[in-house]
Parts: structure tokens; C-alpha cells; sequence
């Protein structure tokens, strides 16, 4: 399904502000795998999944979708087999449309345009069936502008318009991550429900301990542009949130010993 082979990412290369990002990934996911990364700040997971989006072209290596191979496709081009639900709730819609027109242009992602009506009533009434599953009431309002509504309902219509044409491949970038606690978690339950009646490919970056321990089924941590654990199948249901936790710490730590060493050798030479 997705085959990520060794890619690297360097911004700004050959400057003061040079940064490796990605440092050979290499991840490969079976159809219907739902795989969840965590890491710390600057640790390359959304570098990763921008990488995979077409946002920018890898130095080195491969991507292939779908048995096709992506590595040079822009972004646009490798619309019609991703769907994508940003951190932000105001990215992804267009806030000055209606909920229809915003699913309208989801229904027509990565296709291609013509002359023709834009709205048939049996899209419309998909539409209402759609947006019913929601259980926001949003069925009746969709004539008003997607920007007025709250950041938990514009997500769960992101999701729903990312998914609308059954994507080869789910990119979840910390949605959940902007909305309070009791919104954040009836998206998650609505991304269950979608992910698993779909059986979505999905890709998932998250801060959080608990969805990254209770989601999915393998589990990715990345540090300074690298996989420095891969958790699947018994021993990715045993994880807890301490769990996860403890390998933050054991990074940390890690992290000062390197820092120390390197402080030694500093002062050694000086």
C-alpha cells in the first residue's frame, strides 16, 4: 500500500540553519494498517507526513502509493489518492463557502474539471446522508458558511470531506490537537468509526499518550528524522500511556548524555 524506501530531507542546506529532518525513513504499510507516530518536537513526524503528501520532493530515496510510484508527483497530483485533516481546524475548507459547496469540492478532488452542473440533487442528498452521521445536526445547515461553525464541527467535516472518496491512504497531522477535550474526543470516536468502516489506510501524528497507546494497530516513534521504535501487533496492545512516557525519558536522558559527552570533548580541545 505505502512504501517509504530511505528517504532524506535537508532544509537549508549548506547554511548556518541547515536541518536534517528526515535521515533515511523507511515504512511500509499494509492496506488497512493504522499507524500512529509520536515523538518530540523537531523529531521529523509531520516532516514525514508532508514528505509523503507531495509537499516537498525528498533529497533521496522513494515513495510509492498504490503500487505507484509518487516521489515525484506534486502534491496536487497525489490528491486523488490522500485525503488529509490538518492541526488546524480553518486549514483544509474553504471558510467562506457552505458546508455543500465545501463537499462539493471534496467529491471532485484529484479529478479532473468540466462544464456541468456542480450540484445534482442525488450529490445533495448524499450530502444530508453524510453529514447525518455526524450526529451534529449539521444535515440541516448546509447552507451556512463551514467558517462559522466551531472548531470541532469544521474538523469533523474535514475528516469527512478527506474521506469522502474512500482515500488510498489517511494522513492525520495532531487533528485533535486544537480542540478542547471533550471535542477532541468525539472526533476521535467519529475517526474510529470512519477509519474502521472504511478500513482507511491511516497515517496518525499525535502528542497524545492516550490515543497513541488505545489507537491503531502499530505504533512508530521518531527522534531527530529516524523510526528509533516500531511497537506492532501484542506488543503494541500491551502499550499504556506510562508506557510511552518511560521512552520519552529514556530519549531525554539519552539525549543529556550526548550533550554532556559532547561538552567533555568541547572543553578537552579547548
Amino acid at each position: 500500500m505505502l512504501e517509504v524506501q530511505s528517504i532524506v530531507k535537508t532544509f537549508n542546506s549548506g547554511t548556518p540553519n541547515e536541518v536534517h529532518s528526515l535521515r533515511g525513513v523507511s515504512l511500509t504499510l499494509e492496506p488497512g494498517s493504522w499507524v500512529i507516530i509520536i515523538g518530540t518536537n523537531g523529531s521529523g513526524k509531520s516532516t514525514f507526513l508532508n514528505a509523503v503528501a507531495g509537499m516537498f520532493f525528498v533529497d533521496e530515496g522513494s515513495i510509492r502509493l498504490a503500487g505507484r510510484d509518487v516521489t515525484r508527483w506534486p502534491e496536487y497530483a497525489r490528491a486523488e489518492l490522500i485525503g488529509r485533516v490538518f492541526q488546524n481546524p480553518f486549514s483544509g475548507t474553504s471558510p467562506s463557502l457552505t458546508i455543500r459547496e465545501n463537499l462539493s469540492l471534496a467529491a471532485r478532488r484529484g479529478r479532473s474539471r468540466g462544464l456541468g452542473w456542480g450540484m445534482k440533487s442525488t450529490l445533495v442528498s448524499k450530502m444530508r446522508d453524510e453529514v447525518s452521521r455526524l450526529n451534529m445536526g449539521l444535515e440541516d445547515r448546509l447552507e451556512n458558511a463551514i467558517g462559522s461553525l466551531s472548531g470541532g464541527q469544521r474538523q469533523a467535516l474535514t475528516l469527512l470531506m478527506a474521506t469522502w472518496l474512500r482515500p488510498e491512504l489517511l494522513l492525520l497531522d495532531e487533528h485533535t490537537a486544537a480542540l478542547d477535550p471533550k471535542s477532541a474526543d468525539l472526533l476521535i470516536a467519529l475517526t474510529e468509526k470512519v477509519v474502521a468502516h472504511d478500513k482507511l489506510t491511516t497515517l496518525m501524528v499525535t502528542h497524545s499518550m492516550h490515543q497513541a497507546a488505545s489507537l491503531g494497530d502499530r505504533l512508530i516513534m521518531m527522534h531527530r528524522g529516524q523510526i528509533i521504535h516500531d511497537f506492532q501487533g501484542a506488543e503494541k496492545r500491551r502499550l499504556r500511556p506510562d508506557d510511552l512516557l518511560a521512552r520519552f525519558e529514556e530519549v531525554r536522558r539519552a539525549e543529556q548524555l550526548d550533550e554532556s559527552a559532547a561538552q567533555m570533548l568541547a572543553e578537552k580541545y579547548i
